[in-house]
């Protein structure tokens, strides 16, 4: 009895050691692959992304949006404009719906 007993309490004894080392290692894992230095490629890809970030905030909008590009957007905006009935096509409409009129059918 004193031997089943033991028995079953090395098996708890294993198990919970055992899920707290799976804990930790993957914990540990995690800390020590952030202090690890980044690869050349993830390093460039996040240098352009923030200097495409800071170039973004400072020009208030696309980046090397030339004279070309800018005029092509007025024209489009006119041509929609155009089309639509002019208005302001940033904002969304204002749609009303009017209920339907139903009528009420004898069986």
């Amino acid at each position: 009895m004193a031997l089943h007993r033991l028995f079953q309490l090395s098996s708890m004894l294993h198990s919970s050691v055992s899920l707290i080392l799976r804990r930790n290692i993957g914990f540990s894992a995690v800390v020590l692959n952030r202090t690890k230095e980044l690869d050349p490629v993830q390093k460039l890809f996040l240098d352009k992304i923030r200097d495409y970030n800071t170039k973004s905030k400072s020009s208030g909008g696309l980046v090397d949006a030339g004279a070309a590009y800018q005029k092509n957007v007025s024209e489009e905006v006119t041509k929609l404009q155009r089309l639509y009935g002019g208005g302001d096509l940033v904002k969304f409409p204002d749609i009303k719906f009017t209920e339907p009129q139903l009528e009420e059918v004898a069986k």
